[in-house]
């Protein structure tokens, strides 16, 4: 019988192990003044152990490809989070620019709204990459089996927030700062039709 028990607490401390989760360096671009969703109060060691907390309660869903995950916020903290939408309109103000997220990485052309009202968060996926995942290309911060990559809040009213098409460009092609996976023409029309309908709104001098 203490065999038994030792050999359940063994695999439930294994399991456990398994879905520790730590901050990777690229998700800390999203604070105030980025044009990125972020949160009022809460720190990235924080989200990340909330991450870690909400996948023990199996609240989370697969990705876009294996080691990659999709974790729900708790209802209670999404009002925590600034969603950076607005809906396009006939009145809305556009401006493009060519940007690069990361050093390393090609330049994007990157549009934002000058005009409009923030959307309020519907809900908060915090996704995570495993280890073996960021490894593939050396982008692991730390040796935990899970890291915080991106946190993206969903337009209240709008089911799913579709991956940006700039991103599934990136990682279908493998280019720098991208993770190799191939995208159904399903989802490049559901990418394509979202960010006709919303675009993130630019920061205010000052505030990035």
């Amino acid at each position: 019988m203490l065999e038994k028990n030792l050999f359940i607490y063994i695999l439930l401390m294994k399991n456990k192990k398994s879905r520790t989760v730590k901050v990777n360096e690229f998700v800390k671009r999203q604070i105030k003044g980025s044009g990125k969703t972020y949160s009022r109060s809460m720190t990235f060691n924080e989200i990340a152990k909330h991450a870690e907390k909400q996948m023990e309660k199996n609240f989370y869903k697969e990705g876009y490809r294996k080691g990659v995950r999709i974790v729900q916020v708790a209802k209670d903290l999404i009002s925590d989070f600034i969603c950076p939408y607005v809906k396009i309109n006939q009145n809305t103000r556009l401006v493009s620019k060519l940007v690069k997220r990361q050093s390393f990485e090609e330049p994007y052309i990157q549009t934002r709204a000058l005009n409009g009202t923030l959307i309020p968060a519907g809900k908060v996926e915090l996704i995570l990459y495993s280890n073996e995942v960021l490894k593939e290309n050396n982008e692991n911060s730390t040796n935990a089996d899970w890291e915080l990559i991106s946190i993206n809040s969903v337009p209240k009213g709008v089911s799913d927030l579709p991956i940006g098409p700039i991103t599934m460009m990136r990682n279908q092609l493998n280019l720098d700062g991208g993770t190799k996976a191939d995208y159904s023409s399903q989802e490049w029309a559901k990418s394509v039709n979202f960010y006709q309908k919303y675009v993130a709104l630019q920061p205010e001098k000052g505030n990035g």
